[in-house]
């Protein structure tokens, strides 16, 4: 990955806040593929690595090793170069270590009445335009420029989001309703607790069989939803006949069987690229943004890009499912590079399926990814501890990596 974050502290701090909000940082300034590693330390072990590369023996809050010279250093060299075409800037394979020591970071963090998160990626920042060959050190003119250089990328990093969001299929509440014939769960009763929750968005799927979903759902959820709303649906005339009335804030439309139990996989957009190009453009004709249902497979993510679609939702059943570490690591960085490439595509990237509380915060990590769809393992758990709880359990997850 090309930010690793190590910690020889107790630190509370949000370590995947700062690793996404590095990575971020990394492809604004076209050097995503250079490795970036930051390491988080107490006083004593800053004040030494000060004293053994610097000679000074006291703590600081920051220091930079730029790997690109091959010795440390609190400036590395000047990677990135506005006036020099990124097809041939010189990009190094690792660009350096940014060392924090967490207890200066937290002291400063007080005096400035900020969090100890916020201060951690000012001092990510500062190191990194040390990295790119800032050196505020050289003089008042260099402290000028690289002041000027920390500025611009906290106003992109804080102008993006920077953590994924959170979006809860509720189909299983209306699975539960619809296995009694009764009109108890309400789904849309549901969505209502989700929000309060602090989640997002809500998903629901408004199946062809309206097996769990039905048509009164998704115009009382219409209604009533106060975030955003996301109908999965079939490429079906039907379905973007009712999407074009509902109007909800992006389909993402999948693949259906009948007989399935859940989505099996994701669309076939290489095969039936036509059809979606022309479902996608109807839906965008009544105003609806578009994400599509599919495999990480860089065929289907090219694909996709042809169709028009505003947004790839990445099919990770295949990693939720792995029988074998091995197994998940492959298909850990299958759905890694299909984000990248995505990405790079200018589509929006979001993710789901079979993930729970288990494998979630590894996903969370891929700063690419900035939304989660995640519905049975929450509402599986919420019938243990409550629909509250399981909401916010794994918005801790998603937005910290930890659960609280």
């Amino acid at each position: 990955m090309p930010a690793c974050i190590t910690s020889h502290t107790g630190c509370p701090a949000n370590m995947l806040r700062l690793k996404r909000s590095a990575e971020i940082l990394l492809r604004r300034l076209d050097i995503a593929g250079s490795e970036l590693s930051i390491l988080l330390v107490d006083d004593a072990e800053i004040a030494e690595l000060n004293r053994r590369w610097f000679n000074r023996a006291r703590p600081t809050n920051v220091i930079s090793f730029g790997q690109h010279y091959g010795l440390p250093g609190d400036a590395g060299s000047q990677i990135v170069q506005a006036d020099i075409p990124v097809s041939r800037r010189v990009v190094p394979a690792v660009l350096g270590d940014i060392v924090i020591s967490v207890e200066t970071a937290r002291r400063e963090a007080v005096q400035a009445d900020t969090t100890l998160d916020h201060r951690l990626t000012a001092l990510m920042i500062h190191g990194l335009a040390h990295l790119m060959g800032e050196d505020h050190e050289l003089g008042p003119d260099e402290a000028i420029g690289m002041a000027r250089v920390e500025m611009n990328l906290a106003e992109f990093l804080y102008k993006e989001e920077i953590m994924a969001d959170l979006c809860i299929n509720v189909d299983h509440i209306a699975t539960i309703r619809q296995a009694r014939g009764t009109d108890e769960p309400d789904p849309v009763i549901a969505a209502g607790i989700v929000e309060l929750a602090g989640a997002d968005g809500i998903v629901v799927h408004l199946r062809e069989d309206r097996r769990h979903i039905q048509d009164r759902d998704v115009e009382l959820l219409r209604q009533t939803i106060k975030t955003r709303m996301t109908l999965e649906m079939a490429a079906t005339d039907e379905m973007i006949r009712i999407a074009s009335r509902i109007k909800p804030d992006i389909v993402t439309l999948v693949p259906e069987k009948r007989r399935e139990l859940t989505t099996e996989g994701g669309l076939d957009v290489v095969n039936l690229e036509a059809g979606l190009t022309d479902a996608v453009s109807r839906l965008h004709g009544a105003g609806i943004p578009v994400s599509l249902f599919v495999d990480p497979e860089e065929s289907q993510i090219e694909a996709s890009a042809g169709t028009g679609t505003d947004c790839i939702e990445i099919h990770t059943g295949r990693y939720a499912d792995a029988a074998t570490p091995d197994e998940e690591d492959r298909e850990f960085e299958h759905i890694v590079n299909a984000a990248r490439l995505a990405d790079g595509l200018g589509l929006r990237v979001h993710a789901g399926h079979g993930l729970n509380y288990r494998n979630t915060s590894r996903i969370a990590a891929v700063s690419e990814i900035c939304e989660f769809s995640i519905g049975h393992a929450v509402i599986a758990h919420s019938a243990i501890v409550g629909l509250d709880r399981a909401v916010k359990e794994m918005l801790s997850l998603v937005k910290k990596g930890t659960p609280e």
